[in-house]
């Protein structure tokens, strides 16, 4: 039985297209999985997979601290070497992020083939620094090829989960009634900013008639605090849903950050969305993924701003006015978006 060791840890931009990965894959397939304690896998990854933790971290601070990481990481990656023999691992996939620099350095260490993911547009550091060293770099977006020169690259689309391709109803708790349905999500980190933008219309949102989903993530503590609008029957407050696939396939219009998963989901659901990439991105990443669902005239970018500049308003506003919404929807046809799961698929076969 071939043995695949999946490395991919922090965010869901890095797990949840690691999951469906996964989930794709026949049982003649064992797998392992390798994340960092205390990040998102620790929630995800036991319910279905055998979840390894190691301790790793990125090369942040002065140059004492950055030598120091360096050492933890040349460490890490003979930790990783060892793993890999020790459980007989024939071939080594990751996404990204900090796990993937040492796994890449193990799998090398041990003559093992791997592939790496890159969902975003413009790819991580550690894309950038270690997909030279790599079988094969997958891509969620084409134009992020142009910063792997020298890595071997193919454009397979993103994996999202299969319940975002199916039809389903809406979940009790939301609001019924004929108004725009808005969902509005930061990510699983929360988006306090883009929160607050969102706060700042809300009492005109909902004298529009529109109904309103916010999930503020965890970071956000202003809801903890009773406050009038809390109790409008249009509006629902949680921190995170289990059930976004429900939600974006029946909303009218998302309000979103910019993550490669974000826009993956977007994108599968035809979900119309105003994006407002985090400006603090690394190399501004959020951006250009906007750019690219934009490009599909499926969504419209929002910088973020002060809240009481009127943009945000301004664009929800002309969206349901102009009626936009349905040809915004109709345009996310011309995504194709059929079967990542399989190019990557075939690319382990290739490379094991």
């Amino acid at each position: 039985m071939p043995r695949l060791l999946i490395a991919a840890s922090g965010t869901g931009g890095h797990i949840y297209p690691a999951l469906s990965f996964a989930d794709s894959l026949s049982n003649s397939w064992e797998i392992e999985w390798l994340g960092v304690p205390n990040r998102l896998e620790i929630e995800l990854v036991p319910k279905k997979y055998n979840l390894i933790k190691l301790k790793v971290g990125g090369l942040q601070g002065n140059l004492v601290r950055k030598i120091f990481d360096l050492c933890k990481l040349l460490f890490a990656s003979i930790q990783v070497s060892f793993l890999l023999r020790q459980k007989k691992i024939n071939v080594v996939f990751t996404t990204g992020g900090y796990i993937s620099a040492p796994s890449i350095l193990g799998a090398k260490l041990t003559g093992i083939p791997i592939l790496l993911h890159e969902s975003n547009a413009i790819p991580g550091k550690v894309t950038r620094l270690l997909g030279k060293f790599c079988d094969h770099v997958a891509l969620g977006i084409p134009s992020a090829s142009e910063y792997l020169q020298g890595c071997r690259t193919s454009f397979t689309g993103t994996p999202v989960r299969p319940e975002f391709f199916v039809d389903q109803p809406l979940p009790p708790w939301v609001p019924l009634g004929e108004g725009v349905l808005i969902v509005v999500m930061g990510g699983s980190q929360g988006a306090i900013k883009m929160n607050e933008m969102v706060r700042s219309i809300l009492p005109w949102l909902l004298n529009k008639g529109c109904r309103v989903i916010h999930l503020t993530g965890d970071n956000d503590s202003f809801y903890k605090k009773l406050d009038k609008i809390d109790t409008h029957a249009n509006l629902v407050v949680r921190k995170y849903s289990n059930e976004i696939s429900a939600l974006l396939r029946n909303a009218d219009l998302a309000i979103s950050r910019a993550g490669s998963g974000a826009i993956c989901e977007l994108m599968v659901t035809k979900t119309p969305s105003i994006l407002i990439p985090f400006p603090a991105s690394a190399d501004q990443h959020q951006e250009l993924n906007a750019s690219y669902m934009a490009r599909y005239g499926g969504a419209v970018i929002v910088n973020q701003h002060d809240p009481e500049n009127d943009i945000l308003k301004n664009t929800i506003s002309n969206l349901i006015d102009s009626n936009s919404l349905g040809e915004m929807r109709s345009n996310m046809n011309n995504y194709d978006c059929q079967n990542p799961e399989n190019k990557i698929f075939e690319i382990v076969n290739s490379i094991s």
